[in-house]
């Protein structure tokens, strides 16, 4: 015999329960005057922790004038090239310079219909049912703008990186709504007829053929014909002239950003029990460019990645991508991050009080946006971080100047990732690097896209 629930419907008498405790607690009357006013965030705003959340920092890397991805979801885009521009900064002698993101979405875009086409061809000829969680996952998250560190290192080393002026943005780069629509409809009735296949793998490969073509039409009309090769001279921030000449947006790349960044490692806060810290975690069906490096982490404690960045910015100067939840406890406008920056269980009279283990297994919390470190403040000892400069990529009417202050424990909490030298790690994690990755389902959180 095993135990039963039942389950017990709303009834007026309940709601009315509700209603009089509401309104025999003088707090909540207040509290609902003051949200349906002004909004919680400005009620629960934490005005004490607010104004001692400092931006001054030890440490700082100048990274210039913040970008814009605007309505579109290429902040992982955004941030890679925002440390890649940095080098390039300090190679070409410029004090302002900016990749086209356009140019590097172009591509992922093409590689990632590619790979889906033939990740689902793969499933349908092993005789994957069409309505199996797997391949309905994979349906639901089709061409989104979102992807890793290792993907958008995949596109450079293969296609290599241009100067903004030379695939400047489009209406849809900046707004990608529509076209992600057209391309997904393309993707899954591609998929439709690939089932409709059954089995027979020239059909298949017909209706791949016909299918990348129209995506790259279809991308080609959104965001332009990007260029196989540029003129490229400058005048740096000495007044002094410079001509290359014809190079290619490969060649750009290798010349012009020579920090190694292909040969970063990934690195992970998974805080789940049953995958243990020094090891490699993949996700299943997760990539963009077929034969590129495969969508891989090394799970690490938050202290050690903290730990890497804080090198990286005081011994290297150079910013550091990384991976986090950026919406619990965030002032956008003010540009703030912290762990009490919001009193919400004060104003609801409710306690929230999960940890990050619990936020990730229940789905309260995984990565969802890319950016870059560009400062940290180190205390005496020259080790404990005090809280963090961030560049983030939403513009400059926001925060101080686009960029802003995060404090220490958040990153405990909502960093997830960080990109930091394969050259960083101890022995027994570049051991582990070498083993084989514990490989996770398409759904699991670990395998969110920023």
């Amino acid at each position: 015999m095993t135990d039963t629930m039942s389950f017990t419907p709303l009834t007026p008498s309940m709601i009315d329960g509700y209603t009089e405790a509401f309104d025999a607690r003088e707090a909540n009357r207040i509290a609902m005057n003051a949200v349906v006013n002004a909004g919680i965030d400005d009620v629960a705003r934490n005005y004490d922790r607010a104004r001692t959340l400092q931006r001054r920092f030890s440490v700082t890397v100048d990274n210039g004038e913040v970008t814009n991805q605007r309505r579109s979801g290429r902040c992982w885009l955004f941030s890679s090239l925002n440390v890649a521009r940095f080098v390039a900064k300090r190679n070409l002698g410029l004090k302002t310079f900016e990749f086209s993101q356009n140019y590097a979405m172009y591509f992922d875009k093409l590689e990632r219909c590619n790979y889906f086409l033939q990740d689902l061809a793969a499933l349908a000829l092993v005789g994957e049912s069409e309505d199996s969680r797997l391949v309905q996952t994979l349906l639901h998250d089709v061409m989104g703008d979102g992807g890793q560190w290792t993907m958008a290192m995949n596109v450079y080393k293969k296609y290599g990186a241009v100067p903004k002026d030379f695939f400047p943005e489009t209406a849809s780069s900046q707004n990608t709504g529509q076209m992600n629509t057209s391309l997904r409809t393309l993707l899954r009735q591609a998929v439709c007829r690939i089932w409709q296949a059954q089995g027979d793998a020239a059909r298949i490969g017909k209706v791949i053929d016909a299918t990348r073509e129209a995506a790259h039409r279809i991308l080609t009309i959104h965001l332009g014909e990007p260029p196989k090769s540029f003129f490229w001279e400058w005048t740096d921030e000495d007044g002094e002239f410079h001509r290359d000449g014809e190079i290619t947006p490969q060649e750009f790349w290798h010349k012009y950003v020579d920090a190694g960044l292909e040969d970063y490692v990934c690195l992970v806060d998974d805080p789940r029990a049953e995958h243990p810290k020094g090891t490699k975690i993949g996700i299943e069906h997760l990539g963009n460019v077929v034969g590129g490096d495969p969508t891989e982490y090394l799970n690490v404690p938050a202290a050690f990645m903290k730990d890497c960045v804080r090198r990286i910015l005081t011994e290297q100067g150079i910013p550091v991508w990384f991976g986090a939840d950026c919406h619990p406890m965030m002032d956008r406008k003010n540009g703030a991050w912290a762990t009490d920056l919001f009193e919400y269980g004060r104003v609801y009279d409710t306690v929230f009080d999960m940890d990050k283990e619990e936020r990730v297994r229940f789905a309260d919390s995984a990565m969802n946006h890319a950016m870059a470190f560009v400062g940290v403040d180190v205390a005496d000892d020259g080790t404990t971080t005090n809280r963090w400069r961030v560049e983030n990529s939403w513009g400059s009417d926001i925060a101080d100047k686009g960029y802003f202050t995060m404090d220490d424990p958040w990153f405990d909490e909502y960093v997830y990732e960080v990109a930091v030298p394969k050259s960083m790690l101890p022995a027994e994690y570049l051991e582990a690097l070498d083993r084989p990755a514990i490989m996770l389902p398409a759904w699991d959180p670990m395998g969110a896209l920023a």
